[in-house]
């Protein structure tokens, strides 16, 4: 019984040293091409397929996606264009999903620059380029 009391004492805050989830079944990594709003957005899936996902009510609300973002969703048997957000991985689980190998690589992880599905990179790129303001004119 103690333990389900720590559980629900869990501190919001200790998001960032959770576990990292793996898919399961009826579960596939996607990567959010764009929001569409309504809490929906579009998703392409690592198996291929875009999908159209919803993100739960109760995630909607903390959690921020933005095209870009690698998602975890689970998939419905009954309708396979359609994907549920099961969760949303930080950059450094992204990362780490891919060096596990669990994600293909050819998924170009956002660091905030949406819809750069180009393939031009050829790692040349370390994930977190940060510029200066002032550095943006001499590129």
């Amino acid at each position: 019984e103690r333990e389900r009391q720590r559980e629900r004492g869990k501190n919001e805050a200790d998001d960032e040293k959770r576990e990292l989830v793996f898919k399961e079944d009826g579960q596939e990594y996607a990567q959010v091409l764009r929001m569409l709003g309504n809490g929906r957005c579009e998703a392409l899936c690592i198996d291929g397929n875009k999908r159209l996902c919803h993100i739960r009510g109760k995630m909607h609300k903390k959690v921020w996606i933005a095209s870009g973002d690698i998602i975890l969703v689970g998939l419905r048997d009954y309708q396979d264009d359609k994907a549920d957000v099961i969760l949303k991985y930080q950059p450094d689980e992204a990362r780490l999903l891919k060096a596990y190998g669990e994600l293909p690589d050819n998924v170009r992880l956002n660091e905030g620059i949406a819809g750069g599905m180009d393939e031009e990179d050829d790692g040349a790129g370390d994930d977190y380029l940060e510029f200066e303001d002032e550095d943006i004119d001499k590129i």
